[in-house]
């Protein structure tokens, strides 16, 4: 088990509420066909982990390994990727070049004239970037990514060998996403962003985003054996995998398991915005170690799923993190900072009388983990796993202040 770590526990009063139908089965059927036929596509192992479980007390604990997705380091490529493909197939039926071009089409270059005018851009924290990136990159169009300062270079470099160019600016993640929108809308014809958030006004394109992410969970649920989970936690930084990963698991596990939402304890949008039931973005730095989820504003569609499917919300520390890290290593499996904040979020709770009790968590109890990335800066994973204080790894942040106390 994990150190006592403080933490943040909220049982969502919310859960069960009837709501909106935010990602329609017949998208996600297109998403898989697409998606599950290109070169090199695999499904992700789902891994057991009985000695995890025993120490958590529980029956089972799985674990969904996105590392080796597409060899990007993460499950993004199954939403970006995918929207910049059927971003690019609609544009050009829009424009009269082709009616029903497909991504083969894309891939083999049939349309590159027209293809190559047109640019794709998003905001990243790594992982989404590279993701549309390398969509770009298979589907033959311009990219511009926008990074945080902050971000570690490698992962800045990682893009730009992609192809994509790489725009550096102080700020935040959600700084970057209103960059991103900004130079967009100013650029001639053309431009087009593809984010994995969303706001009033742009929808379409998270939508197709998200129903690629639902393939993860699809894969998950189909090689789960045995009795089904009675939990899943999920990383969350805006939301969207969380979202996806909700409304999937409800379409195929009945009774659908408890879904806890784990976030860093210092971007917690969608934990603020469950106890104020709105929602909420949070100031400040965002200044985690946890560089993929430092998300300060939640995505508007996850938010509409999330705010009466999650059973609870919880803020986990980095230090909760990193020792998960280490966990994960000497079982032989590769999760970086991002991806382990699902497992962090779990042993916490079951550390804690408190928290098994407000979760439900007892000995028969089976658990989904999702990790939803490897080593995606290895420098940065080998430095954390071997040791080194969290407040001189973050790759760029600050160092850390002291984590809040714990209010559950």
């Amino acid at each position: 088990m994990l150190d006592p770590y403080p933490f943040r526990l909220f049982a969502n009063p919310r859960a069960g509420v009837p709501g909106i139908v935010v990602l329609p089965a017949g998208g996600f059927r297109r998403a898989r066909d697409e998606i599950t036929g290109w070169p090199g596509y695999a499904p992700t192992p789902l891994r057991d982990l009985p000695a995890i479980a025993a120490l958590a007390g529980v029956a089972a604990v799985r674990l969904k390994d996105e590392a080796g997705r597409f060899g990007l380091g993460s499950f993004k490529a199954l939403g970006g990727a995918y929207a910049v493909a059927q971003l690019l197939i609609t544009e050009l039926a829009r424009r009269g070049v082709a009616p029903a071009a497909t991504s083969a089409d894309l891939r083999a270059g049939r349309f590159a004239a027209a293809t190559q005018a047109l640019t794709v851009t998003c905001a990243t924290e790594g992982n989404h970037g590279r993701a549309v990136a390398w969509g770009a990159q298979q589907f033959g169009c311009r990219c511009v990514i926008f990074m945080p300062q902050t971000i570690s270079q490698a992962r800045a470099d990682a893009i730009a060998l992609l192809g994509a160019e790489v725009r550096r600016l102080p700020g935040t993640y959600d700084d970057a996403v209103r960059e991103a929108a900004r130079v967009a809308a100013a650029a001639a014809d053309g431009w087009f962003v593809v984010a994995d958030t969303s706001w009033p006004g742009y929808t379409a394109v998270p939508v197709d985003v998200m129903q690629g992410y639902r393939l993860m969970a699809d894969e998950a649920a189909g090689q789960w054996e045995g009795a089904p989970p009675t939990h899943v936690f999920v990383p969350a930084g805006v939301g969207g995998a969380a979202a996806a990963v909700s409304v999937h698991l409800r379409t195929r596990i009945t009774p659908p398991p408890a879904l806890v939402v784990v976030e860093p304890d210092r971007a917690a949008c969608l934990l603020a915005s469950a106890e104020l039931g709105m929602p909420t973005a949070i100031p400040g730095d965002l200044d985690t170690v946890m560089a993929g989820l430092a998300c300060g504003e939640p995505s508007l569609l996850a938010w509409a799923e999330l705010e009466r499917a999650a059973a609870a919300f919880m803020a986990v520390p980095d230090e909760a993190a990193i020792a998960c890290m280490k966990l994960l290593a000497g079982e032989g499996i590769v999760a970086g900072e991002s991806g382990v904040a699902g497992l962090a979020g779990f042993l916490l709770a079951a550390g804690d009388p408190a928290g098994r009790e407000t979760l439900g968590l007892r000995a028969d109890s089976r658990v989904l983990l999702f990790s939803t990335e490897g080593a995606t800066d290895p420098g940065l994973y080998r430095r954390l796993v071997e040791g080194a204080a969290p407040g001189q790894e973050a790759a760029g942040h600050r160092p850390r202040r002291k984590s809040p106390p714990a209010r559950r």
